[in-house]
């Protein structure tokens, strides 16, 4: 945080106040929950070995803070006011978490307190003498959730938190709808099944008795909101497994369930019930068919988690004729005239068609209303698996199927029926191919234009042309879209600059066009240069990473001013010092050695700087290609003889 009065301050201020808004505009507030080392954002935890986060998380956690939540409508005063309380050091001023009544309150910025001074003993999982630092960890995992759960209630004391997992279940079960609580919450419970997937231990197994009470007493609704916060089907998918590595059978079947059910998945009933059986086989002490039910168990639920999508139980024939009785419907209002068809006749019409041979007028207008009425889907399945000896029949529908005016049908379709596109792609010609570009520059939605892109990098045609024609439309992500496909074909129209693009306003489009410049081998090092020089983070990361291990002088000094320039972004700063670590320019080793050093003691002995993120970083660099040089070896010797873990760590040749 910049001191009050410095000329940086408003500016800083300003850029958060803007990224902020951009977020507001479509949620009323922002919340994330804050662990010891990592960040919850919308259910998700931050590596917690990334260290930008790491660090916000662990100066936040010092200030006993469990959420932190921005409202609509934030104002910079508010803003600036809350950043110098979370910038102030703890042990002088106090930590704002602790401060009750005292801590400022604004209208848009809230800070959630969350105290865990007073770590008690949990139970039957002591924490006294003996204990490992993973037991540790679990007691600390399971104290830290009880108080988030139950401290935020009104009237609780921290020290009168009761650890038991029923009053924690109710606690969470009564508190719904608190965004910034169920961060913290779902961050917990995601660390501690993880925690009892990786350790075991006396302790590991008491939080693991705790966790699976948890789950049984929580509501079945709850646990789906958990759930559902807790990321994508991917996220989930981890988060279940976990839990049935490390949960007892029963809860770990809640979860499944919950998960399911969040994913908007079908388990069937035969299923829930063998599964139901084996987990009461691994539940019972006694049983003898424990260890291979537990085992069946785990195995299942891997299994089931590997995809989650069922198969259909009804037969394609069948679920081809409900699926047309529903589109039909949509189309029941229109006008029926001597050239309109309805939907279920279109098909039966083009069945009939292949069935016989037979093509014609009337076949095409069966095939154009088919697809105007969404049935496409069912079209392809017709002539994917035509009748012996329907060739011709079923090349004639397929022709009418992919004219333009069918496919701008099929393409401008909300959800894009993308199985039916790969299936007619083959059959496309470039003609059709470009009316996938026009749907690409016209789609709204961006995970469309992701499919489309995607499915137009692989054309079998020479389209760089057609997207070349496409550049200057007015719409950034256009821009940015036709640059990511010529990157991909790895060619440029004639008679397009590519410097147009490496220098326009928008950093988004300059760094699309650096990454297709960089595929030039004729202009790899000017692409390089234009990136290293540029004043947004994201084009400069591209420049840094496509550095090998040698490029020119002034690039290595541009890249030597990049880690050492304290007001840049540390993730930069970073970066670069690892790009040092892996040239060989002397510029290299000058930048590293002057960041590791920090000056000498009273007595004259050279001293290590402050141990920073960089530093680290900068001491790894030294220990690798440069560890043969004596001014390297004697920072990277000083870094060794430090009690610090990590400078240790940084400092072994091996560590590389």
């Amino acid at each position: 945080m910049y001191p009050d009065g410095h000329p940086s301050l408003g500016p800083a201020v300003d850029a958060v106040i803007r990224r902020a808004h951009r977020l507001l505009e479509d949620r009323p507030s922002l919340a994330f929950g804050v662990a010891r080392r990592q960040l919850i954002v919308e259910g998700v935890t931050t590596d917690p070995e990334q260290p930008v986060l790491r660090r916000l998380a662990e100066e936040l956690h010092r200030h006993h803070l469990g959420a932190v939540s921005v409202g609509r409508g934030v104002q910079a005063a508010e803003l600036s006011e809350a950043l110098r309380v979370l910038a102030s050091e703890p042990e002088r001023g106090g930590a704002s978490g602790l401060t009750g009544g005292q801590m400022p309150e604004w209208h848009h910025v809230k800070l959630h307190p969350l105290t865990f001074h007073g770590l008690a003993i949990v139970g039957d999982a002591p924490m006294g003498g003996g204990s490992s630092k993973q037991g540790t960890l679990s007691a600390e995992l399971w104290v830290g959730l009880a108080r988030a759960a139950i401290s935020a209630d009104a009237g609780t004391a921290p020290e009168e938190v009761s650890l038991e997992p029923s009053a924690v279940a109710q606690s969470i079960d009564e508190r719904q709808g608190v965004e910034a609580y169920d961060q913290v919450i779902v961050g917990y419970i995601t660390q501690i099944a993880r925690e009892l997937r990786t350790s075991s231990g006396a302790e590991t197994e008491a939080l693991r008795r705790r966790a699976s009470r948890l789950v049984k007493d929580l509501r079945p609704e709850t646990l789906r909101r958990i759930l559902e916060m807790g990321g994508d089907i991917g996220q989930r998918a981890a988060f279940v497994l976990d839990s049935s590595q490390g949960m007892s059978a029963e809860a770990a079947l809640d979860v499944v369930k919950a998960a399911a059910a969040a994913g908007g998945q079908t388990i069937s009933h035969g299923l829930l019930r063998m599964l139901s059986k084996l987990a009461a086989h691994t539940d019972e002490a006694t049983s003898m068919a424990q260890p291979m039910a537990g085992e069946g168990l785990r195995e299942q639920i891997g299994r089931l988690l590997s995809d989650w999508t069922l198969e259909d139980p009804n037969p394609e024939s069948h679920r081809q004729l409900l699926q047309q009785f529903a589109i039909a419907a949509r189309g029941a209002g229109r006008a029926a005239t001597g050239r309109s068809l309805e939907g279920h006749d279109s098909l039966r019409i083009v069945q009939m068609s292949l069935e016989s041979g037979a093509s014609g007028p009337l076949v095409d207008r069966a095939v154009d209303e088919a697809v105007a009425l969404g049935q496409t889907a069912a079209l392809v399945g017709l002539v994917l698996a035509p009748p012996k000896g329907a060739e011709a029949a079923t090349k004639e529908v397929m022709a009418r199927m992919v004219q333009p005016s069918n496919l701008s049908a099929l393409l401008t379709s909300e959800p894009l029926d993308i199985e039916s596109l790969d299936s007619l792609l083959p059959f496309k010609t470039p003609e059709g191919y470009e009316g996938v570009l026009d749907a690409l520059a016209s789609a709204e939605n961006r995970a469309t234009r992701r499919k489309l892109l995607d499915r137009l990098a692989k054309a079998p045609y020479d389209l760089s042309a057609a997207v070349g024609a496409r550049l200057n439309d007015e719409r950034w992500y256009v821009q940015r879209n036709m640059l990511v496909l010529l990157e991909r074909f790895g060619r440029v129209p004639e008679g397009v600059s590519i410097a147009e693009w490496t220098s326009h306003e928008d950093p988004r489009i300059r760094s699309e066009a650096i990454r297709l410049q960089l595929t030039l081998p004729d202009e790899r090092d000017e692409a390089i240069r234009t990136a290293l020089w540029d004043v947004d983070a994201r084009v400069v990361r591209v420049g840094l990473a496509a550095i090998a291990q040698k490029c020119e002088p002034d690039v290595a000094n541009q890249v030597a001013y990049l880690a050492v320039a304290r007001d840049l972004d540390e993730e930069i700063r970073l970066t670069a010092v690892a790009v040092l670590g892996r040239i060989s320019d002397p510029s290299a080793l000058e930048a590293l050695v002057s960041l590791a050093d920090g000056g000498r003691t009273l007595f004259g002995r050279q001293r290590l700087a402050a141990k920073t993120p960089v530093l680290v970083a900068v001491i790894r660099s030294l220990a690798g290609r440069w560890s043969v040089d004596k001014r390297a070896a004697a920072m990277v010797a000083l870094a060794a003889a430090t009690s610090d873990p990590e400078l240790v760590e940084a400092a072994r040749p091996t560590s590389r």
